[in-house]
């Protein structure tokens, strides 16, 4: 069969769907969201399956996981989809009327910094249900594969930290890095030097998408390292660990100052330099065009910018 016969075979309707099982993975949850019944969705998933010659789907469990072909076309057919309802649009972006779904990555600890922005986001946008996804399970590969539409997180601004030149960052705030410990700990009331801060065991942050953070790359040209007794994957479980422990938590000192995790707790510059850091927003360039992605991005960063101020 050829391309253009193959093509001809495909309608908007085929796209929405296959946009819809790649966000849910589930026929049933994709036909609650399209207002089908799931046997019209497998219906149409077999045709796409004919169409496209790939399976596009297998089953795990109660789990339907793309393919790589699948999740290639993921971005794809969200950009797609984006230009053909701005045809459609004839007026700006209006919030209060916006209906749909965006999808939000961050890490549970960004989360506090960014409520007051969702909250915002929920005001003026009634209709848009944000579903908040946990940067541990859904990284960069989540955004290239159309499954999340903005991913928020803090990293060292000097650094690429990937080098997937398809996805674009956008600084939220640039931050300080800080030592964070118990209030009883034994260097609470003492000046914080390097050997002091070396001298402790410390608790570090997990992110298979990130590079070595530039403090460490930072002690390492000064021939001096860490000892790390404990990796987790959010800044509130380091900070409920040091909380009870002799335990070291070098954090955004943004976080420091505003997450309830470090409330009561010693917070100190860090006794060398290093680069800088900050938070940023990261999406897939095919969003580019997408104006309820733009204006969620704008109100995250007004209601971000608000929260530091009153903080």
């Amino acid at each position: 069969m050829s391309n253009i016969v193959r093509l001809s075979r495909i309608n908007f309707r085929h796209l929405l769907v296959l946009r819809q099982l790649l966000e849910e993975q589930s026929v049933t949850q994709a036909a609650t969201r399209l207002c089908l019944s799931p046997s019209a969705v497998s219906k149409i998933l077999s045709q796409l399956r004919d169409c496209l010659d790939d399976e596009l789907f297998y089953r795990q469990g109660n789990q339907l996981l793309p393919t790589a072909k699948a999740k290639r076309l993921g971005p794809v057919i969200s950009a797609m989809l984006r230009e053909m309802d701005n045809l459609f649009t004839e007026e700006g972006f209006r919030p209060e009327g916006f209906q749909g779904r965006m999808n939000l990555a961050l890490r549970e600890s960004s989360f506090e910094l960014l409520a007051g922005a969702i909250a915002s986001v929920q005001q003026q946008a009634p209709g848009m249900k944000l579903a908040v996804h946990a940067k541990e399970s859904t990284g960069f590969q989540s955004l290239c594969e159309g499954r999340v539409d903005l991913l928020v997180l803090p990293h060292d601004l000097g650094q690429p930290p990937t080098g997937r030149n398809e996805l674009i960052w956008e600084r939220l705030a640039e931050d300080e890095m800080c030592c964070l410990m118990r209030a009883g700990h034994p260097l609470a009331t003492k000046k914080l030097t390097l050997d002091a801060y070396l001298s402790f065991a410390h608790v570090g942050i997990l992110d298979a998408d990130l590079q070595q953070p530039f403090f460490e790359q930072s002690l390492a040209q000064l021939s001096r390292r860490r000892v790390l007794a404990m990796e987790v994957a959010d800044f509130g479980a380091a900070a409920s660990l040091c909380r009870h422990t002799d335990l070291l938590f070098t954090c955004s000192a943004l976080w420091a100052s505003m997450a309830a995790q470090a409330s009561g707790m010693v917070v100190k510059p860090l006794p060398f330099a290093y680069g800088k850091v900050g938070y940023s927003m990261v999406h897939h360039q095919s969003g580019s065009r997408d104006p309820a992605l733009q204006w969620l991005k704008a109100t995250l960063l007004s209601g971000f910018k608000q929260s530091i101020s009153l903080g």
